[in-house]
């Protein structure tokens, strides 16, 4: 199985070599106010899937966090429930008035 994981990371490694050399040409971006930047093809669309996945994982960023502090709540709520069902499983000895 780690062979096939290495022979995949290589595979994948080799296709962007290969989008790397294919797409090389310069690009300009023209942006308000006169604003330009000019890269390679490859480098711009690599810094806008790296953007896009930044701002996909702070948009779930909310959600996670909301997650982990209700399963945090009902770990607590199932230990004190457990420890108050150990509480009355104690057998006790009646009290006697003599």
């Amino acid at each position: 199985m780690r062979y096939l994981n290495w022979l995949w990371r290589l595979f994948v490694f080799f296709m962007l070599i290969g989008f790397t050399v294919k797409n090389d040409q310069p690009v300009t971006l023209r942006y308000f106010l006169g604003f330009e930047w000019e890269s390679s093809l490859v480098i711009v669309l690599f810094t806008f899937f790296a953007a896009g996945a930044a701002v996909a994982v702070l948009a779930m960023l909310n959600i996670v966090l909301t997650q982990r502090r209700n399963i945090a709540r009902l770990e607590r709520e199932v230990r004190v429930k457990n420890k108050l069902a150990e509480l009355d499983n104690t057998p006790t000895t009646p009290i006697s008035l003599s």
